[in-house]
């Protein structure tokens, strides 16, 4: 199960069936800005010399980024079945998928949605930042409730493979399954002051 230590960073859990030495930890954070986006950020603890990260690339549409090293968001409205699904490399570039159900979706061409990607590396953190606009998330308004499933595909220079998520259905890792959606989020309004008052729970 998803641990929060704090209302907005949520511990991802490595699938029994693919264990790293590789890597410690990973983490995925979240907040609304305040024009509205949802900023998304992924922290991995590790052996970095061990993992094959891309090098960074002008930001641009990606394909089957999950095949290398890959951190991933899915968005869907509380009770509803679609979803969206966000993917983001090391190397800059992304990846935006609508599903009207489970696994039946298709890639969405819109040149409009360029997230804004921001990457940081040491010895042994990874850190990935992305901000999504509100108008490429499902629709929704004030007060709706999300359901939201972070992940991560991580790549080793010998060829193996972890899979990171919130929250494991039985079975082979798969990242589409409802379990996977174990973070709830209600999509804020405006105080006063001008933020937005965020609410969330495991």
């Amino acid at each position: 199960m998803s641990t929060l230590s704090s209302p907005r960073t949520a511990t991802l859990i490595c699938h029994p069936s693919t264990p790293s030495k590789a890597v410690e930890g990973i983490e995925a954070h979240l907040d609304w800005t305040k024009d509205g986006k949802l900023a998304l950020s992924y922290t991995l603890k590790g052996d970095l010399s061990q993992l094959r990260i891309a090098p960074h690339r002008t930001p641009r549409r990606g394909d089957q980024l999950w095949e290398h090293i890959c951190f991933e968001a899915f968005v869907s409205v509380k009770n509803e079945p679609g979803y969206r699904e966000f993917n983001f490399s090391p190397s800059g570039e992304w990846a935006v998928y609508d599903f009207c159900r489970y696994r039946d979706g298709k890639s969405l061409a819109d040149d409009g949605f360029e997230p804004e990607i921001a990457v940081r590396s040491t010895k042994d953190n990874l850190e990935l930042n992305a901000k999504v606009g509100i108008d490429h998330l499902p629709t929704m308004g004030q007060g709706t409730e999300l359901r939201l499933g972070f992940s991560a595909v991580i790549e080793e220079k010998n060829n193996r493979f972890s899979y990171w998520a919130l929250k494991h259905a039985t079975g082979k890792p798969d990242f589409h399954h409802p379990a996977g959606f174990a973070l709830d989020l209600t999509v804020p309004g405006v105080d006063g002051a001008g933020n937005r008052a965020y609410t969330g729970k495991p």
